[in-house]
C-alpha cells in the first residue's frame, strides 16, 4: 500500500514554516529526511503524521529522547500495557518478547521505571512500543541525537532488522540532520531548505551528484564516507 499526503502546509502567526508538499511513500520504503536546523524537518515530520492519522493510518512516531515518550513515575510494564491499550492491541507476551529480544531489551526489569534503565534501553523500548500494532509508517525524529555514537548505531541496526524482515512492511521516514545516519540506512532523501523539499532523490545520486545547493552543502562533508557504521 501506498501512503499519500497531498497539499502538507503549515502557518504559524502569518509566517509559513512548511510550503505545501505532497509526499507518496510505498510500503516497506525507508526514507530519510535531512536538512539543516530550522529547515522545516520536524514541521514536516508532524504534518505527515497528523495526516495520515486522519485518513485512518496506523503511524507510529519515536521521539528525539525517551524523556518525552516515558512517565518517569510509571514502571516500564504499566507504559507497555497503556502503549496495547491505546493502540486497541490484546496483551501479547508472545508479540512483546520478539520485539525485547530483537532490540536486545529482553533482560530489563519491567518493573522499574524509566530511570532504572539505560538510555539506550529506553529508547529502543520506546522503539518497541512504536513497533507493537506494525504500523504502516514509522516516523523516527532524530531518535539516536540523545545517545552516545556507539549505542546510536547498535540502537539504529537492530531497528534495520526488525524492519528487514520479509514479513514487515513497515516504512520508514528518518528524520536527522546527520547525512552519515541517514546515508546508510534509506534508498531516498529528501533534503529540506526553507521550509520545502529542495531535492526528492534516490540515496546514491544525492550523494554523488547533488543537484541543489542545499543537498550539495550536506554532500560536501564527505568525512563521513570512512567511517564505520557501529
Amino acid at each position: 500500500m501506498t501512503l499519500t499526503a497531498t497539499g502538507l502546509s503549515v502557518v504559524h502567526s502569518g509566517r509559513t514554516l512548511l510550503h505545501p508538499v505532497t509526499l507518496s511513500i510505498a510500503a516497506g520504503e525507508r526514507i530519510g529526511l535531512v536538512g539543516a536546523s530550522g529547515s522545516g524537518k520536524s514541521t514536516l515530520g508532524n504534518a505527515l503524521v497528523d495526516e495520515l492519522s486522519s485518513q485512518g493510518v496506523s503511524v507510529a512516531h519515536v521521539p528525539q529522547s525517551p524523556d518525552e515518550a516515558l512517565d518517569p513515575l510509571r514502571s516500564m510494564a504499566f507504559q507497555w500495557h497503556e502503549a496495547e491499550r491505546a493502540l486497541n492491541q490484546q496483551p501479547d507476551p508472545t508479540r512483546q518478547q520478539q520485539l525485547f529480544s530483537a532490540l536486545q531489551i529482553e533482560g530489563g526489569d519491567l518493573l522499574k521505571r524509566p530511570w532504572g534503565w539505560s538510555r539506550g534501553m529506553q529508547q529502543r523500548f520506546v522503539i518497541s512500543m512504536a513497533l507493537i500494532g506494525t504500523p504502516a509508517l514509522l516516523v523516527l525524529d532524530e531518535p539516536t541525537s540523545a545517545l552516545d555514537p556507539v549505542v546510536a548505531a547498535n540502537t539504529m541496526d537492530l531497528l534495520d532488522a526488525v524492519l528487514g524482515q520479509s514479513d514487515n512492511q513497515t516504512a520508514m521516514l528518518l528524520i536527522t540532520h546527520d547525512l552519515w545516519l541517514a546515508a546508510r540506512r534509506v534508498s531516498r532523501l529528501l533534503v529540506m531548505e526553507g521550509g520545502q523539499i529542495a531535492e526528492d532523490a534516490p540515496t546514491a545520486d544525492i550523494l554523488e551528484r547533488p543537484r541543489t545547493g542545499a543537498a550539495q552543502v550536506l554532500a560536501s562533508h564527505r568525512s563521513w564516507l570512512s567511517l564505520p557504521c557501529s
